[in-house]
């Protein structure tokens, strides 16, 4: 029997995630972070490509190990501002069929009620498509 590859895409909704600099690039669309079409167009472009899913990551806070404070990281906006993954979801769900999402969500900050009533109600909404 053959084995299948699971191709998964890995984002976060924030300026620049793991490519620094990328600003520089004629074609860079790091701002387009804020706009949900640019989110719903690259749901549409994994689906064409045979993505399984697209895992979104989250960070609360801002990073603070470089010199002991935040200043480096928010000079250089590494992983920040950031918003939250969770809202993209059901938008890029309706604009495809099979796409699997995938979410970082810190429970140590989350009451368990509410989180499990969002997450009841995306799974419903995206027919099984999502995870944290």
């Amino acid at each position: 029997m053959a084995k299948e590859i699971r191709l998964n895409a890995f984002d976060m909704n924030c300026v620049a995630h793991q490519s620094p600099g990328m600003w520089r690039h004629p074609r860079d669309r790091s701002r387009d972070y804020r706009r949900l079409d640019g989110w719903i167009e690259l749901a549409k472009t994994l689906e064409r490509g045979l993505f399984d899913g697209l895992f979104l990551a989250d960070v609360l806070g801002v990073y603070d190990v470089f010199g002991a404070s935040p200043d480096a990281a928010l000079r250089h906006a590494t992983q920040t501002p950031v918003n939250d993954p969770l809202l993209l979801v059901p938008a890029m769900a309706a604009a495809t069929k099979n796409l699997g999402f995938g979410v970082t969500v810190t429970l140590s900050y989350e009451p368990p009620f509410p989180f499990a009533r969002r997450m009841s109600t995306l799974d419903h909404l995206t027919e099984g498509r999502i995870g944290w």
